[in-house]
């Protein structure tokens, strides 16, 4: 069983930057994707990046240049740090892993979500 735990949320103003971890527990493989996905309300919940072990990663298109994804395989912790930040990035944040090896899709283990807003 994996557990995931966000943090990092708040409100930031148009421009402005944030930084979310996700720490895991239980079993996580280097080559699991770990990743974050957002859902705006009335949206539907949308990638917001992924990665998977040796710096592989894949972004939604909206935050392709502003926001970037890493993470600690010693610490089994993911992070985001998003920069650049607009009014349309405002979603709840959620952290994914997923448990099929390099699968790129969001898995079944997601965390409890953390707000993000924006303001203008």
């Amino acid at each position: 069983q994996v557990q995931l735990v966000e943090s990092g949320g708040g409100l930031v103003q148009a421009g402005g930057s944030l930084r979310l971890s996700c720490a895991a527990s239980g079993r996580i493989l280097s080559f699991n994707a770990m990743g974050w996905y957002r859902q705006a309300p009335g949206k539907q919940r949308e990638l917001v990046a992924t990665i998977i072990t040796g710096g592989s990663t894949n972004y939604g298109e909206s935050v392709k240049g502003r926001f970037t994804i890493s993470r600690d395989n010693a610490k089994n912790t993911v992070y985001l740090q998003m920069s650049s930040l607009k009014p349309e990035d405002t979603a709840v944040y959620y952290c994914n892993v997923n448990s099929v090896p390099f699968h790129w899709g969001p898995g079944q283990y997601w965390g409890q979500g953390t707000q993000v807003t924006v303001s203008s």
